[in-house]
C-alpha cells in the first residue's frame, strides 16, 4: 500500500511536468536530446569512479525519457521522425552508461579489474542487440517486446550498481556494480536469445499461414 502511495504520488508529479511542458511549448525532441546530453554527463561520472552522482544523473536523465513521448502526445507533436529519434537515442543513452563503467575499470586505479571491463562489455553488446533485434522484427510485423532483461530493467539495475558503489571502500556492501555487471551481461543475453527464439518461431507461423 505505502509503494503503490509513492508510485501514484510520483505519476502525479510527472502529469503535472508534462502538463506544464505541454503548456509551455516544450518540442519533445528538445527533451529527448537533453536527456541524451545528461547521459553523457553520466557516462563521464562513471569514468570518473563518481558513481553515487552517476546513479542520480541516471535516474534525472531518465525522467526525461519518460517525458518526451507523454509530452509529445499530450501536445499533438507525435510524429516519426520523433519515434525514430527517441529509440536511436535510447540506445545512445545505454551505450554510454556502459562506456563510463568500461572506462573507469580499465582504467589504472586499485578498482582495474579485466573481469568488470568484460562483463561491462557484454552487457553493452547484449543491451544493444536486444533492441536491435526487436526493431528489425517490427519490419516483418512482429512484436518482440518479450524477455527477461529489457530497457526498464537495465536502468534500474544500473541504478542501483551506481548507488551501492564507492570506490575504495573496503565495505561488502558499498561494492555492488561488479554483481549487477554480471546480471546485466547474463541477463541481456538471455533475453537477446530468448527474443530470437520468439521470433524465429512467429515468422515460421506467418511463413506457414501465407502457404496456406
Amino acid at each position: 500500500m505505502f509503494g503503490a502511495s509513492i508510485g501514484r504520488g510520483a505519476m502525479r508529479i510527472i502529469n503535472a511536468m508534462v502538463r506544464g511542458l505541454a503548456s509551455a511549448g516544450v518540442h519533445p525532441n528538445i527533451l529527448t536530446t537533453i536527456g541524451v546530453c545528461i547521459n553523457v554527463g553520466c557516462c563521464v561520472l562513471f569514468g570518473f569512479g563518481e558513481f553515487f552522482w552517476a546513479g542520480i544523473v541516471l535516474i534525472v536523465a531518465n525522467l526525461f525519457d519518460m517525458l518526451d513521448g507523454n509530452v509529445a502526445r499530450l501536445s499533438g507533436n507525435v510524429t516519426r521522425f520523433g519515434g525514430f529519434l527517441d529509440s536511436s537515442l535510447d540506445r545512445l543513452s545505454d551505450m554510454a552508461a556502459f562506456l563510463g563503467i568500461i572506462i573507469f575499470y580499465a582504467s589504472n586505479t586499485p578498482e582495474h579489474s579485466l573481469l568488470n571491463v568484460t562483463l561491462a562489455g557484454v552487457g553493452l553488446i547484449g543491451s544493444v542487440m536486444v533492441s536491435y533485434t526487436t526493431a528489425r522484427s517490427e519490419v516483418f510485423g512482429v512484436r518482440a517486446n518479450i524477455g527477461f532483461l529489457q530497457r526498464p530493467e537495465r536502468i534500474v539495475l544500473l541504478i542501483i550498481g551506481a548507488l551501492s558503489t564507492v570506490p575504495n571502500s573496503a565495505s561488502f556492501f558499498a561494492n555492488r556494480m561488479p554483481q549487477v555487471l554480471w546480471v546485466l551481461a547474463i541477463g541481456s543475453l538471455w533475453t537477446f536469445i530468448h527474443r530470437m527464439f520468439f521470433i524465429w518461431q512467429e515468422l515460421r507461423k506467418m511463413e506457414a499461414a501465407d502457404n496456406k
